[in-house]
């Protein structure tokens, strides 16, 4: 879809005189559009991410479901139902970052076949581009949560906050991606590489597994726990933990997303300075 065709032209005649915010919108409209069809028709790139999580939590549930039942698991959630309702948030959070890697290595890309340039050399606002790219890793976290939170809720998982936190749960797969996705793309900004980008995720994706993400804090010990504790994935995935398990509360909802917020702001921020000095080397 070429980026013109979202303005209307009247038959006969040249395209209306459009505002200029009018035009920048369509035009990341356009570009978050052909970010979530190039994601869609590319089935490898996304299946990873919504099935490898599912599969550890269904080993996670197998070989540590029955330890909710100790008094210790009891005493910090104790409106817990199942495990699944534990591994939830996390598996959800893990399949989003997943998903970022193919934001970042969908920029990488566009940089090495030398659309970026072309782009840059369009009419099209230098906004759009990383923009709508973001906007396409954010609809993907969207339809990644509504998949993770129905999955589990069939196994019986079920989330005890209502719409509230499923609304939350949203929300908040969608800024983690933007937070998450603003990193690869500043990565691949940076190095014009998707290899580079590849080879950076698993570095970040230790911090997940040094988080209260697959077995809570107060059953941990030694430097471990202290990791866990003092790591933000860990705030943030309590946070919507205790939606799922005890009911919604505004508090929880703060924590969660404002630990997301927090890390999009500062992911954002950095790929908004490499696309700038990408910019600088193209022009």
């Amino acid at each position: 879809m070429s980026l013109v065709d979202t303005v209307e032209v009247p038959e006969g005649g040249a395209p209306p005189d459009l505002p200029a915010r009018h035009i920048m919108v369509s035009q990341t409209r356009a570009m978050a559009r052909r970010s979530i069809v190039g994601t869609f028709r590319q089935p490898v790139q996304w299946i990873p991410g919504l099935f490898f999580p599912l599969m550890l939590a269904g080993i996670n549930s197998a070989a540590m479901g029955k330890s909710i039942n100790l008094p210790v698991f009891q005493a910090a959630y104790p409106g817990i139902q199942s495990f699944g309702q534990f591994l939830l948030p996390a598996t959800m959070i893990q399949g989003v970052m997943f998903g970022a890697v193919v934001a970042g290595s969908d920029v990488a890309l566009d940089i090495e076949n030398g659309f970026f340039e072309r782009l840059v050399v369009s009419p099209v606002a230098r906004s759009s581009i990383l923009v709508g790219r973001l906007a396409g890793a954010c609809a993907l976290g969207a339809v990644q949560a509504v998949f993770f939170i129905t999955i589990f809720s069939v196994f019986g998982a079920k989330v005890a906050g209502g719409i509230g936190a499923y609304l939350v749960l949203v929300l908040l797969a969608m800024t983690l991606a933007l937070a998450m996705g603003g990193l690869m793309a500043a990565i691949a900004l940076r190095t014009g590489s998707q290899e580079a980008v590849q080879n950076t995720f698993p570095l970040i994706f230790v911090l997940l597994f040094l988080s209260s993400a697959f077995f809570p804090t107060q059953l941990m010990s030694g430097w471990y726990k202290v990791m866990a504790e003092h790591n933000p994935i860990s705030w943030m995935i309590n946070g919507a933990r205790d939606l799922v398990i005890n009911g919604f509360s505004f508090r929880s909802a703060a924590e969660a997303l404002g630990v997301a917020a927090v890390l999009a702001v500062g992911a954002v921020a950095l790929a908004t300075r490499q696309f700038r000095r990408r910019l600088a080397v193209a022009a």
